[in-house]
C-alpha cells in the first residue's frame, strides 16, 4: 500500500469506499491498515503552510520511494528524532559522521542515497528560503487549478506535479520525481484528492477555502 492509493479498477465491489467505524465512507486506501485512519482523517489533504512540515513531508515521500507508506508512517517519529525535527537549517549542517550515525539507526530507512539526499535537500531548502521567502510561499505558488484533478484518485502525476518536479530538480533537489511530488501535493493540501463521497472531503474543502496561501 502506497500513499495515496493508485488508480483502482472500475468494478463496484473492489472500487467501493472504506466504511469507517463511525459508519461513514472514506477513501478506500485508508482501510488498508489501522494506522491509516487517523492520518487520513486528521492530516491528509489539509493545507499546510509550516516550512518544517513541508520539508518533512517531501523528505518522507522520497524515503517512501520503492516502499510502502505504512512503513514510513510507522517510523515517522524515529525519522523526526533522527533528523532534528526536520529543522532543515540544522540538517543542512549534518556531515559524514551524521550519515554514519543514521545508517546505524534501525528506527529509520537505512538507505545511504536517501539519507544523503535529505541532507542535500536541506541545504537546497535553506537556499529556497533565501530566494523565495519560505518553502510555503514557493510550494503554494504551484497550487493547481481544481480542474486539473477533476476526478479524485485516478492519477499519480499531473501537469503541475511534473512541472514542479522539473523546477525542484533544476534547483538541485533530489528524490523529487513527479509521482513523489504529486503525493506531497495531495498530502499537504495543494489539491483535494479525497474521493467523492469521502466524509473528509468536505472538511478539506472548507479548510482549503479558509486557508490563506503564503506569499
Amino acid at each position: 500500500m502506497s500513499e495515496p492509493a493508485p488508480p483502482q479498477p472500475a468494478d463496484g465491489a473492489s472500487n467501493g469506499p472504506f466504511i469507517g467505524p463511525d459508519g461513514h465512507p472514506r477513501c478506500r486506501w485508508c482501510g488498508a491498515a489501522p494506522e491509516f485512519l487517523a492520518y487520513h482523517d486528521d492530516e491528509w489533504g489539509f493545507p499546510v503552510a509550516d516550512d518544517r512540515r513541508l520539508f518533512e513531508k517531501i523528505c518522507l515521500e522520497g524515503f517512501q520511494s520503492g516502499l510502502s507508506w505504512r512503513t514510513i508512517l510507522a517510523k515517522r517519529e524515529h525519522f523526526r528524532a533522527a533528523f532534528a525535527g526536520f529543522d532543515f537549517e540544522r540538517v543542512a549542517r549534518f556531515g559524514e559522521r551524521d550519515v554514519v550515525r543514521l545508517l546505524g539507526d534501525a528506527g529509520i530507512v537505512r538507505h545511504r542515497g536517501k539519507i544523503e539526499a535529505t541532507i542535500h535537500n536541506a541545504a537546497r531548502a535553506c537556499e529556497m528560503v533565501q530566494q523565495e521567502g519560505s518553502l510555503a510561499a514557493y510550494f503554494w505558488r504551484h497550487e493547481p487549478d481544481a480542474a486539473e484533478v477533476a476526478v479524485p484518485q485516478t492519477v499519480s502525476t499531473t501537469p503541475t506535479s511534473i512541472a514542479l518536479s522539473k523546477d525542484l530538480k533544476r534547483r538541485g533537489w533530489k528524490f523529487v520525481g513527479p509521482t513523489t511530488v504529486f503525493a506531497f501535493m495531495q498530502a499537504m493540501g495543494l489539491v483535494n484528492d479525497h474521493a467523492q463521497g469521502c466524509v473528509v472531503r468536505a472538511r478539506v474543502a472548507e479548510a482549503r477555502r479558509r486557508f490563506k496561501p503564503p506569499v
